[in-house]
């Protein structure tokens, strides 16, 4: 696929950039040229590869669910203005 001026103009328009057209030319060679590595992408076969997350083969190390920090709420709610049952309390804002 090839583009042309007329297509990188009404792509800069639609886009809302300005383009003056002495940089129409060498737009539409730089996006033909990408558009044809796209097309060369696509002809790659891929249907034997499995789908991956990363190009590593690495496992993650899981670690306990164990609370380490807690009880501190009295601790937590000394310094705010206001408090009310270990809560934090603030002002209605709406009516």
């Amino acid at each position: 696929m090839s583009v042309d001026k007329a297509t990188v103009a009404r792509i800069a328009h639609l886009a809302r950039i300005g383009v003056r057209d002495e940089e129409l030319e060498p737009l539409a060679a730089e996006l033909s040229g990408i558009l044809q590595w796209i097309e060369q992408l696509n002809e790659v076969d891929t249907a034997e590869v499995p789908p991956m997350a990363s190009v590593h083969d690495q496992v993650l190390r899981w670690r306990g669910d164990i609370i380490t920090d807690g009880g501190k709420q009295d601790e937590i709610t000394a310094n705010a203005p206001d408090g009310e049952n270990g809560f934090f309390a603030v002002p209605k804002v709406i009516e």
